[in-house]
């Protein structure tokens, strides 16, 4: 045990993978629908951990974080900037009042409860499930005018704060948004019809009866058949078999042919196709395999069959494919052929509905051909082909550049204010992340590296932040007591309740949309799951990105205000 401890002491590196790993283990565990989640378990692994008195120098929690932050800016920038000048202007008012709404009521709650800058800092991390605020609330405390004793009092309060507030803030905005919010829109049973007839009439379509928008999921598949229907009575065209199949009111296309014993490989519209040929159909699988009834028997031919097909996500960048809805991009020509089976932004899918509007930034998962996918891509804007290359340099001095600007400090009435390195990190990436969007031939850094950013450098922060918080974590609790676990649960509830409201009465949002603003503007990603769940439906998403993005800044920047507030 001694050597373990000494190791530990000499080498800090060797506890914090130890705690950032048991706190991913135990994060995963589940009883029924609760968890206590990644970031609060990594939290309590590493107060279990730092029970045995390790130092950690500073400067390795402040990497990490960066690192985070600057991911967090990165995924949102497209959205973030496109909201502020688009058609979204709704939702980026209600994101923005939304988490004026949050600052107030948890700033509101603290100064009436007197508690410091490090309780308020937690308080507001936890209740709004912004685990960020650690960091920029640590960031502030060590500017503000107080002796070192003190902040370092206030610094070690702020994960005790947030660790008491942050499962009700997790818990509770789930269910408040799941089951209390549709309750407050005329229930769930009418807010399920509800969203029911707005996918319907975001799918009715002037350009295609295509129903496949439906499901987004929904395979594409290339399917053989001999042509023996009494359509082949005479020969027919390629153009005159796919007119043939639109007006059975499905989007299918003919990709490949066998005709009098020869393949094609890219038939052209005016190929005749005669009886006993062979065709290779594409589209949905729903309706390929319909097909057979008056063209012939599907065939398995591994000769026919054998050629390549490409799916590939493609960024949504030029002027015309910028703002406009899915059933207008499968309309354009050079779509003939090519699916949509995926569509997201800021990570989070969309569904793919008729009226689902594309905006730059975007990643639209095409499948085709390659030659067919490779010039839809074009069109598009950026083929943004898997690879696992990150842009080193664009990560290392877009994370310097914004630091560097936020360490600068302003002084307003003898009160020093500065955006933080760590805020500074937070608006580079933002901006090089909308840089990146514009123009998306540099700064690639792939989802899995963004993901790794995300949550080894938030997680490795906690980390740090629970075993040198480990010594003072147990007196912490009982100094913070039961009133900081109802200050949360305050804090949590009242800008829910009041949000789902104003979206219905004041901003008259869908209830389906209202409830995926809600959980945007909070960043709470498990609650648009549970809202998901509730309805059957993905449609709340379609509330979500906007918001998301205007929330995960401007909350990360009201922790430096709600430390200020309270100092």
């Amino acid at each position: 045990m001694d050597w373990i401890l000494e190791t530990f002491r000499n080498n800090p590196s060797i506890p914090i993978f130890l705690t950032v790993g048991l706190g991913f283990l135990i994060g995963k565990l589940k009883y029924k629908t609760f968890s206590l989640g990644t970031v609060t378990s990594v939290l309590l692994v590493g107060v279990l951990v730092g029970q045995m008195d390790i130092p950690i120098p500073g400067p390795i929690k402040s990497v990490f974080f960066l690192m985070f932050l600057f991911a967090i800016g990165y995924s949102v920038g497209p959205q973030f900037f496109r909201a502020l000048r688009g058609s979204g202007i709704r939702q980026v008012i209600f994101a923005a009042v939304m988490c004026v709404l949050c600052f107030a009521v948890t700033a509101g709650v603290a100064l009436l409860f007197g508690y410091n800058p490090g309780e308020a800092a937690g308080l507001f991390a936890g209740a709004q499930t912004m685990s960020a605020v650690i960091g920029v609330g640590d960031d502030t405390i060590r500017t503000l005018a107080a002796s070192a004793a003190d902040k370092q009092n206030w610094l070690d309060i702020v994960p005790v704060s947030y660790a008491v507030t942050y499962i009700f803030g997790t818990i509770g905005s789930a269910y408040i948004l799941a089951y209390i919010g549709p309750a407050m829109l005329g229930g769930i049973k009418k807010v399920r019809q509800q969203t029911q007839e707005l996918e319907k009439s975001m799918n009715q379509s002037p350009l295609t009866s295509d129903p496949a928008y439906i499901n987004a999921l929904r395979p594409v598949v290339f399917r053989a058949y001999k042509a023996e229907g009494d359509f082949f009575d005479q020969p027919r065209t390629i153009r005159e078999i796919e007119e043939h199949i639109a007006g059975l009111g499905r989007r299918v296309f003919v990709e490949r042919a066998r005709v009098a014993g020869n393949i094609i490989d890219e038939p052209g519209q005016d190929v005749r196709i005669a009886r006993d040929d062979e065709v290779v159909l594409s589209g949905r699988r729903e309706y390929v395999i319909r097909d057979e009834s008056w063209i012939g028997a599907e065939i398995a031919d591994a000769e026919l069959l054998e050629f390549p097909v490409e799916q590939i996500p493609v960024m949504v960048a030029t002027k015309g494919c910028d703002n406009i809805t899915v059933d207008e991009l499968r309309a354009r020509p050079f779509m003939r052929g090519v699916a949509i089976s995926r569509i997201s932004a800021a990570g989070q899918s969309l569904p793919v509905l008729a009226k689902t509007r594309l905006m730059r930034g975007d990643l639209v998962t095409i499948t085709g051909l390659k030659k067919e996918v490779d010039a839809a891509a074009k069109e598009i804007g950026y083929a943004d082909r898997p690879t696992n290359a990150t842009d080193i340099v664009f990560l290392c001095l877009g994370i310097f550049i914004g630091a560097l600007i936020g360490a600068i400090t302003i002084h307003l009435g003898g009160i020093p204010v500065s955006l933080s390195t760590s805020g500074g990190a937070l608006i580079a990436g933002l901006v090089l992340g909308w840089l990146r969007g514009k123009h998306p031939t540099f700064g690639r850094i792939p989802d899995s590296s963004v993901w790794l950013l995300n949550n080894l450098g938030l997680n490795m922060f906690i980390a740090v932040i629970g075993i040198t918080a480990a010594p003072t974590f147990i007196s912490g609790i009982k100094e913070v007591g039961f009133m900081l676990f109802f200050a949360g649960v305050l804090s949590t509830t009242l800008p829910l309740v009041i949000g789902v409201w104003m979206g219905n009465r004041i901003f008259k949002f869908h209830p389906a949309i209202n409830l995926g603003c809600c959980a945007g503007a909070r960043t709470t990603t498990a609650s648009l799951g549970a809202i998901q769940d509730a309805i059957n439906s993905d449609v709340p998403a379609l509330g979500y990105t906007i918001t998301y993005a205007i929330g995960n800044t401007m909350l990360i920047l009201m922790g430096v205000a709600i430390t200020l507030v309270c100092s």
